[in-house]
């Protein structure tokens, strides 16, 4: 009897445990991608069962109920977490939009009784065989034939109704969706907004939403080859607004911008709400200047792409350089000053209402092409699943429902189109010679010039100009060090209302009573955040500038430390800065 009962207990504590993880092995396998509302529910709703459990759970293999994501039986391999952000297209909410809005909260799309959800599928959504590679061309060098094509296109789809998803204005409405909360992260982070802006998803999303609609212009035009054009702000021929999108009777035009920004009116890369009065030429010089600054210096992905976001991450992990500057400073520059907000352009609810935000991201999007043709390893983020599987959702030329992921824009060709080629005038720019030599300033650093800038108590408030003295970690860094690692000015803690305009530059080993133009060696960067909410919500974020090669221009590569000089230029007062540190990022 005693052997008996020796054999059945383990057996039947064995059998309780199979039936127990079979029933219940759906909960078991539950990921963090899933899209399924049912499998969140389940989480939920089993929770206070597995509690109740007490150490039965941990034995047969829940290692924290608290965390949905960490439930899996001991026995099946372990799964890596999987941080990618999907998104529910049918949950979309109010907006939060700044005072003065002149428009409703209400950025969703029309939603139908049943969804036409398509994966995506080369065959139907890449390029086809059977046409060649669209061009896209730039602003300036079209002719009048595609200047009237492309005002057609933009008339039809401002004529289709507006319940229409692909009319112009719901099409407007997309940005606004993504980029003022209206979707949510999913569960167990359902109170955690997505903003596609400062993070990695700037690129990628605005290459999706250009790609289908400039789809949706194709089909309404019955040209499946019409291609959008690129307003060239980065070459000298292409810096002002094209004359045709300012004829008040063109389809193009939009009333909603700044009436002394017209042509023949250079565009300024550095604009911050005050006019930059100099002449034509020294603003040209300084649009090179920007350009080189923030696509040649910006060496590696985080720099030029802007950081990670992944699931159960806030919003707004850090701001690429190109996003700060040309883009949030050209879509300023192109906005009404007659408006708080500076709408159209100004503003992220109501920026895709002008046509010239279509043209003008088409130019940012070839950036993107031609930053990873530079060299020095400069590659995007395609060896990260988390970004490569992040989705998002748009609708197509046939009103069909779009589900996109990241991976599949990687290659503009596998999209079916490649941009015409231009002359790049900033690609080999010069800054001008430093004021200041080594000699020179070790002199002052042996006066006490730099007592007044020892390391100031973090947070600061950035209400006048600072500067502070950064540590370098490391300096004699080898050739091979210097090929593989870019040495990056980190300013992490940046906080401001997000109803704000904010603009503050950065300067490197700079005079403060004296600071160095935008064209000189010591200028680094401009951190540059476009007015996108209501007054009550707060935007924290940071800003990497790479400094590798503007230490050695300033002979100052073996130095101990930098005098970092932050000089608000938009919303003095605003920001609080919570560290400034030095980096080093791998190219």
């Amino acid at each position: 009897m005693m052997t008996l009962s020796r054999l059945l207990i383990p057996l039947f504590f064995g059998l309780t445990i199979f039936l127990f993880t079979t029933k219940f092995s759906n909960f078991f396998t539950i990921e963090t991608f899933s899209n399924n509302q049912e499998s969140n529910l389940l989480q939920q709703s089993f929770k206070p069962y597995l509690k109740r459990l007490n150490w039965r759970y941990a034995f047969i293999g829940f290692k924290n109920i608290e965390d949905p994501y960490s439930i899996s039986p001991l026995w099946l391999p372990k799964t890596p977490k999987n941080r990618t952000i999907l998104m529910d297209a049918s949950k979309c909410l109010p907006t939060d939009l700044p005072s003065h809005a002149i428009a409703g909260n209400n950025c969703c799309p029309p939603m139908q009784s049943s969804y036409k959800f398509k994966e995506f599928d080369f065959q139907d959504y890449g390029a086809s065989s059977n046409f060649p590679l669209r061009v896209r061309k730039p602003c300036h060098l079209v002719d009048q034939e595609f200047i009237a094509k492309f005002e057609r296109g933009i008339a039809l789809m401002k004529a289709l109704p507006k319940d229409d998803p692909r009319s112009f204005y719901q099409q407007s409405k997309v940005h606004c969706a993504y980029c003022n909360g209206a979707y949510h992260q999913q569960y167990p982070f359902e109170n955690l907004k997505i903003d596609i802006h400062r993070s990695w998803f700037f690129f990628p999303f605005h290459r999706w939403y250009l790609y289908f609609f400039e789809r949706i212009l194709g089909d309404l035009l019955g040209d499946p080859n019409f291609a959008l054009p690129f307003w060239s702000w980065d070459n000298i021929n292409g810096m002002q607004i094209p004359s045709y999108f300012t004829y008040p009777n063109s389809s193009l035009y939009d009333k909603l911008r700044d009436k002394n920004h017209m042509p023949p009116r250079i565009v300024d890369i550095q604009f911050y709400e005050v006019e930059h009065l100099v002449s034509p030429q020294k603003q040209i010089s300084i649009n090179i200047a920007g350009m080189y600054k923030n696509m040649v210096l910006a060496s590696t992905k985080e720099l030029f792409m802007g950081g990670p976001l992944r699931h159960g991450d806030k919003a707004h992990p850090g701001v690429g350089s190109v996003e700060c500057a040309p883009h949030n400073t050209l879509h300023t520059w192109v906005g009404s000053a007659d408006y708080l907000n500076r709408e159209d352009m100004g503003t992220f609810y109501t920026v895709a209402r002008d046509p010239t935000f279509y043209v003008h991201h088409s130019n940012v999007d070839r950036m993107w092409s031609i930053w990873k043709k530079l060299g020095q390893g400069r590659r995007d983020y395609s060896d990260d699943e988390d970004w490569l599987d992040s989705h998002f959702f748009f609708y197509d030329e046939k009103a069909n429902l779009v589900r996109v992921k990241v991976r599949d824009c990687l290659d503009t060709k596998k999209l079916g189109y490649v941009y015409q080629d231009l002359d790049l005038p900033w690609l080999n720019f010069q800054p001008t010679s430093t004021r200041m030599s080594k000699a020179q300033r070790e002199a002052k650093r042996a006066k006490g010039f730099l007592s007044s800038k020892e390391r100031k108590h973090f947070p600061i408030v950035l209400d006048s100009i600072k500067s502070v003295i950064v540590k370098r970690p490391r300096k004699f860094r080898s050739k091979l060090e210097k090929e593989n690692e870019e040495e990056v000015l980190v300013i992490e803690g940046i906080e401001f209302r997000s109803d704000k305009y904010i603009k503050f530059d950065v300067h490197v080993n700079d005079d403060e009573d004296e600071l160095s133009e935008y064209d000189q060696n010591e200028f680094v960067g401009s951190f540059v955040s476009l007015n996108n909410g209501h007054e009550s919500g707060r935007i924290s974020t940071r800003f990497k500038v790479g400094i590798s090669k503007v230490l050695e221009n300033l002979e100052a590569d073996e130095d101990d430390d930098v005098v970092v000089t932050l000089v608000p230029k938009a919303g003095k007062g605003e920001v609080i800065i919570g560290n400034i540190m030095i980096e080093f990022l791998p190219y």
